[in-house]
């Protein structure tokens, strides 16, 4: 169990240390901001889409669509159709969120692995198979009968209940026809 718990120490230090290293010291990191155009057909040209790393003032077809297909005068009927979005996200929380999931993910395989394979092993090391089988043959041997108290004790509660869940069964039944009656035959309605 405590090379389990070493496993995720470790593991969760690497991930912080490459969330460290991943992070650099600008404001705003260039791959997290970008200017977004889309720019349908126009005369012969194709429709594309087209993006750019620029600040939110030069988010603007001028400035984004490079190399310009279309030349002279065409240029601003061009960028009049082009409809560009700026858009702004977080890869450091983008990489927490993956950091967090990938744990948690890695977490629970590890409890499958130990599941599936250590605690059996663990069981019969701690427990011995042979010796829970020898100490129930040993109790039999030595008083056959002295659970039947117990085992009849468990079937008296048990028919019991079902005497009480049976009774109170009736009873709702019971009160379910006397509405009944008071509401179709008398025409009372309960208040």
């Amino acid at each position: 169990m405590s090379r389990i718990v070493l496993c995720l120490q470790l593991f969760s230090s690497a991930c912080f240390l490459l969330l460290l290293s991943s992070q650099t010291t600008d404001a705003k990191n260039s791959e997290d901001i970008r200017c977004k155009c889309i720019c349908p057909p126009y005369k012969d040209v194709l429709g594309q889409i087209y993006n750019q790393n620029v600040s939110l003032k030069d988010c603007n077809c001028l400035h984004v669509v490079e190399p310009m297909p279309v030349e002279g005068k065409d240029v601003e009927a061009y960028c009049l159709r082009c409809e560009c979005k700026y858009e702004e996200r977080s890869s450091s929380t983008i990489k927490v969120t993956i950091i967090i999931y990938l744990s948690i993910l890695g977490v629970l395989l590890l409890y499958m692995v130990y599941l599936t394979l250590l605690e059996p092993v663990l069981k019969r090391r701690l427990f011995g198979h042979s010796q829970l089988i020898q100490s129930d043959d040993d109790a039999g041997d030595q008083q056959p009968f002295a659970n039947a108290h117990d085992v009849l004790s468990r079937s008296r509660s048990r028919s019991n209940m079902l005497n009480k869940v049976e009774h109170a069964q009736q009873r709702w039944k019971r009160q379910v026809q006397e509405q009944r009656k008071s509401v179709f035959d008398r025409h009372v309605v309960l208040s």
